[in-house]
């Protein structure tokens, strides 16, 4: 569990997918993750759930946001790369009355902190893209520096947009 001040980061539960299940048949999440719309079946849900309890992967972990006592979305590092001190973070807010407050910056920030001091990583990045402006905001304002731009990468409404490439050092993340 990762305390800040007006969010927690706290392990997922199986309740949290009925919340989580809105997310995932919402198209504008869909657009702002780069991703096609599909619908999700709330037992598919489930099932993933269930499936991720009893195979963790080694190399990530996962996060529920909890803002207000509410379940708001989920977050976490994934393809951790002990070798190389590397990772990868990803982060979702579906609640939409926590967009735009100031909240997905608190979580990428407590990520970076347990990133560089709890896991002992040298690089966090993601990925994302330019009509996610809210996000680019938010990791720029994190630290994050764009390190590469894939030219009509992905195609979102009826039109290309460029993927983003960002990242982190240890070094460069002021504590």
């Amino acid at each position: 569990m990762i305390k800040g001040d007006r969010v927690l980061l706290r392990s997922l539960r199986r309740e949290d997918m009925h919340i989580q299940w809105r997310s995932e048949n919402d198209p504008e999440l869909f657009f702002l993750d780069g991703g096609t719309p599909r619908p999700t079946s709330l037992e598919w849900l489930y099932a993933h759930f269930d499936h991720n309890v009893s195979h963790p992967d080694p190399n990530s972990v996962a996060f529920a946001i909890e803002a207000d006592g509410n379940y708001i979305g989920h977050c976490g590092l994934h393809n951790i790369q002990a070798t190389a001190r590397t990772c990868e973070l990803g982060i979702e807010i579906g609640n939409k009355d926590y967009w735009g407050k100031g909240y997905g910056r608190e979580v990428v920030r407590l990520l970076l902190i347990y990133a560089f001091e709890q896991r002992n990583l040298n690089r966090v990045s993601l990925q994302t893209h330019s009509e996610n402006e809210r996000a680019l905001r938010c990791y720029r304002a994190c630290g994050f520096i764009e390190e590469g731009r894939f030219r009509q990468k992905l195609w979102l409404n009826g039109h290309y947009v460029d993927g983003i490439a960002m990242g982190i050092l240890r070094d460069e993340f002021a504590f």
